[in-house]
């Protein structure tokens, strides 16, 4: 039976099934499909909401048929300009109640949404569809007065979650960073005073078996995702990527979260930024001289691991202009105990960044970070390749404690490429009282990327051994463990 447009009812035993067919603004939809370059939608009509998918042999008697929620018939305009927040909340619930239900932005449309938490928990299989264009509101004067501005989309306590899709988070951070209080976007490269929350785009809470896969991500105000108290979590095949000017936009942060994968992901938190015009030559000015003080950008780190994770894989990962991969900082809660440990960081190319492989922590902190392998890292001119810096401070100046958080069992493999001169290519500063112990270095190669003066490492109260001779020779790793090193500073989660 061929239905034509309007509205068209079929009555099955007392029910019936609404078919609503809108025909599309065919000028709006390829001006969108020229400025995000994107396809026609993959479906006959993208508009329309189907009640199951047809199985055409796909989907076994055995698996529940998806039931997919299209936000366009939930209200959609997708215009990028018209909020479709209330659409994607009611997709959101549809889908929620069922097995296997998909929340589908189609391809072809630009879909503003306003801050809004996700809720579970959900029917198992709950699939979050982005084959178009979702955005925040332009900047912090368009934000809803009446809402957090320290976060966009959230997702709390939903497990078995997938999101996924071939289109793009578009996150809108330029007017967010170029906020007076953002560092050196004062008048004349000051940071001013004054509240300053910037959202992050992608938040998941308290949440469970979440499968991550294939977007683009890019322009986020601050972090780009963020994990907390989240378990069993796969991250696959995502694309991340902020302007050079952007600060504090993290690739991906986890935190008080267990048994994470990252893998095949490319992260480019602090690429030169474009643009086709100059509208104002002192922001240029400010601009250009900002990037020669910091040529690598202030994106942030790529990759940050925060307290309480544990069993934390990440491997074939390109970081591009970041901080680098980072665990910590930690130690900055002084009344809690921060605990890392089972991390395996593998097979990284590492490009014109700030740090390569980094753990940073407070003085005065408590805790331990232990069981973490570094290896087959590429660096291509990157400074600080190899840093553990447990007087991280970010006043001018930081009080010296006795207490910290205690660093044992790490070990850098297979670290080979080139280093900016500028800063040490190893860097191992480790507490007073505390030092840093069992560490493994073995096949570490790292070569100035110009001229010809190598620079030798640092360490300070570091403790293990090296399997290989590296270069530059690190003669300052002191071998063994010290003579005596109080139980007490031992904290071992």
């Amino acid at each position: 039976m061929a239905f034509s447009g309007g509205l068209s009812f079929v009555f099955v035993t007392g029910t019936f099934i609404l078919f609503l067919a809108l025909k599309s603004a065919e000028g709006g939809t390829q001006f969108v499909r020229k400025v995000f370059n994107v396809k026609s939608s993959k479906h006959d009509a993208s508009h329309f909401y189907f009640d199951t998918l047809p199985n055409n042999g796909k989907h076994s008697v055995s698996k529940p048929r998806p039931r997919v929620f299209n936000v366009r018939y939930f209200g959609a305009v997708g215009d990028g300009w018209n909020d479709d927040t209330a659409a994607f909340t009611m997709a959101w619930k549809a889908a929620c109640e069922v097995r296997s239900g998909v929340v589908l932005a189609p391809e072809g449309y630009i879909f503003m949404i306003n801050p809004t938490t996700f809720y579970g928990p959900c029917k198992p299989g709950l699939t979050f569809q982005v084959d178009g264009v979702l955005m925040p509101p332009d900047g912090p004067y368009f934000w809803p007065k009446s809402v957090s501005m320290a976060q966009w989309l959230v997702f709390f306590q939903v497990d078995r979650m997938t999101l996924t899709g071939d289109g793009i988070i578009e996150g809108n951070g330029d007017k967010w960073w170029e906020l007076p209080c953002k560092p050196h976007r004062g008048p004349n490269g000051t940071t001013l005073p004054g509240p300053c929350d910037s959202p992050a785009l992608l938040m998941f809470f308290w949440s469970s078996n979440l499968h991550v896969s294939n977007l683009h991500i890019r322009n986020s105000p601050q972090f780009h995702m963020k994990f907390d108290n989240c378990t069993e979590v796969v991250i696959r095949n995502i694309s991340l990527d902020s302007p050079a000017l952007s600060p504090n936009t993290d690739g991906i942060h986890i935190e008080q979260t267990k048994s994470v994968g990252i893998y095949d992901t490319n992260i480019a938190n602090g690429t030169e930024k474009k643009s086709n015009s100059l509208t104002n030559f002192s922001t240029f000015f400010m601009q250009v001289s900002f990037v020669i003080l910091f040529p690598f950008g202030t994106g942030d780190d790529c990759i940050s691991i925060g307290a309480g994770c544990t069993d934390v894989d990440i491997k074939n990962i390109t970081c591009t202009h970041s901080h680098g991969i980072s665990i910590g900082s930690l130690g900055a809660e002084q009344n809690r105990r921060a605990c890392v440990s089972n991390i395996t960081v593998r097979n990284v190319y590492m490009k014109d960044s700030d740090n390569g492989v980094r753990i940073k922590t407070w003085q005065g902190g408590s805790g331990s970070v232990s069981g973490v392998t570094f290896q087959d890292i590429e660096m291509d001119n990157v400074r600080n390749c190899i840093i553990v810096d447990q007087y991280y401070c970010l006043a001018e100046e930081c009080q010296n404690k006795t207490s910290a958080v205690f660093i044992n069992d790490v070990s850098y493999i297979n670290i080979k490429g080139t280093y900016d001169v500028i800063t040490k290519p190893v860097h191992f500063a480790c507490s007073d009282t505390v030092p840093c112990m069992n560490i493994t270095i073995s096949e570490v190669n790292l070569l100035p990327s110009e001229g010809k003066s190598e620079i030798d490492p640092f360490c300070w109260n570091v403790y293990g051994r090296l399997e290989t001779e590296t270069e530059p020779r690190i003669r300052c790793l002191q071998e063994g463990e010290p003579d005596s090193v109080s139980e007490r500073f031992r904290d071992v989660c």
